[in-house]
Order: structure tokens, then C-alpha cells, then sequence
């Protein structure tokens, strides 16, 4: 109970201190809006090639761009826990008993919201586009999304306490995001890549999250690969979770 408790009061004030300072939800949008814009109208074309997936060119674009909104997004918060540490802010929090778990899961949290949020935005911006909403396959996408979430900012909080630094953290996250991204296909289907590119692919958690949104925004719901994205993300995400909650307990030690 105590643990649900503090993780609502570090939800509150997180999401707050956000919608204070909202250049960093702004900025987060900005780019897959972009995209939208610049990047997918050349997808008409390429979408009649073999090998590119059955749905159209937007539901098989928009769940891609989202993946990379989450993957991005949920990336860099650990910058803003440098600056929480830098200001002792995280020091004054572990002196008082307040759940560890909640310093991590409250602040995940907060992120997931404004990630469903900007998702929710860039999916009626591409409306207009072609893309064609089936509300299950979108409503369950959008519980992937948070999963992705719950995955990537608590490792990205877990390398901020251990590096304490925006300059050493930015090239790990770089590192780590970039590969992940181009293995995942969210810009061109990983159908179209040579056989060596699809079987590297295929370790990446994220293409099969991609691979199973865009089989839920197409309402493919036979597709194996729904199964083994949900599956990867809730394991992914447990233990995500539970090892930034220990570093946190660390912190305090």
C-alpha cells in the first residue's frame, strides 16, 4: 500500500514539473510529426514493391514511427534525473523511507502518459494521411506502447545513476538506441532487407513489437507475432523495473 502510495505522489509531482517545463513533450513530437509529414507521403510508391506487408502504406508506417516516439522518448529521461541528482534532490528522497520502487515506477509512469499522449496525437494527425483506425488493434497497440515504456525508462533512469552525468549518458543511450532502431524496421518493413538483416533483426525486442503493431493496426489478429511482442515486453519490462528499483535501493545504501 505504501509503495502504490508513493508511487502516485512521485507520479504527481513528475508529471507536474513536465507540464511546467513542456519544450521536452513539445520536442518529442516534433520529429515523428515530421516524418509524418516529410517521410511518409514517399512511402505510396514504395509500398507497391514485393515484400512490403499488406494494409497500406500509413498502417504500416504510423506503428513504426510510434515504436521510435517510445524508443526515443523513453530514452532520454534519464537526462533529467542527472539534473535531479546534481541538485540533491535524490539525496534529500532517500533519506526518508519512501519506497524505492515508487522513486522509479512513479517517474516511468509519468513518461508512459505523455508517450500515450504524443501517440495519441500523431495517430489523428495521420488520419488525414490514409491511415485506417480499426479501435481494438489501436487500443491494444497502445498497451504495447506502454510497455515499451516501462522497458526503456528504467534503464535509461538506472544508467543516469550510475554515469550521474548528461555527457557520459548521452553516447551510451546513443549507442544502445540506434542499433535498435534500425534493427527494428520502423521506417521500411524488415520484409524488404536481405536474409542475414532479417535474422540479426530477430533478437531485437523492438521488431517484434513493431512487427505486432503493425499486424494489430491492420486487425491481423491471428498473427503470431502479437503473442511474442507482449510476451517480450511485460518480461522485458519486470525486469527492467525490478533491477532500476534495486539500483535506486543502492543509492540509498
Amino acid at each position: 500500500m505504501r509503495t502504490i502510495r508513493d508511487t502516485w505522489l512521485i507520479y504527481q509531482r513528475s508529471l507536474t514539473l513536465s507540464l511546467r517545463n513542456p519544450v521536452w513533450v513539445i520536442m518529442g513530437i516534433i520529429q515523428p510529426i515530421l516524418y509524418l509529414l516529410l517521410f511518409g507521403p514517399l512511402l505510396t510508391n514504395v509500398a507497391k514493391m514485393p515484400g512490403f506487408p499488406a494494409g497500406g502504406a500509413f498502417n504500416v508506417f504510423v506503428p513504426g514511427i510510434l515504436v521510435m516516439t517510445a524508443l526515443f522518448g523513453s530514452g532520454f529521461v534519464g537526462f533529467g534525473l542527472c539534473d535531479e541528482l546534481r541538485e540533491g534532490v535524490i539525496e534529500r528522497m532517500v533519506v526518508t523511507p519512501m519506497s524505492r520502487m515508487a522513486m522509479l515506477l512513479g517517474r516511468s509512469l509519468r513518461d508512459v502518459s505523455l508517450l500515450l499522449a504524443q501517440a495519441l496525437l500523431l495517430v489523428g494527425l495521420s488520419i488525414p494521411f490514409g491511415l485506417e483506425l480499426n479501435i481494438g488493434g489501436v487500443a491494444v497497440g497502445f498497451a504495447m506502447l506502454a510497455l515499451v515504456g516501462l522497458m526503456i525508462s528504467p534503464v535509461s533512469y538506472t544508467l543516469a545513476l550510475v554515469l550521474k552525468s548528461e555527457d557520459s549518458l548521452a553516447p551510451v543511450v546513443n549507442g544502445v538506441t540506434l542499433p535498435l532502431l534500425l534493427l527494428s524496421g520502423v521506417m521500411l518493413p524488415m520484409s524488404l532487407a536481405p536474409d542475414w538483416l532479417q535474422t540479426l533483426a530477430k533478437v531485437n525486442p523492438l521488431y517484434h513489437t513493431v512487427a505486432a503493431m503493425r499486424a494489430l493496426f491492420n486487425a491481423n489478429y491471428g498473427d503470431g507475432e502479437i503473442l511474442v511482442g507482449l510476451v517480450l515486453l511485460l518480461v522485458l519490462a519486470v525486469v527492467t523495473i525490478m533491477f532500476g528499483a534495486r539500483t535506486f535501493s543502492r543509492v540509498a545504501a
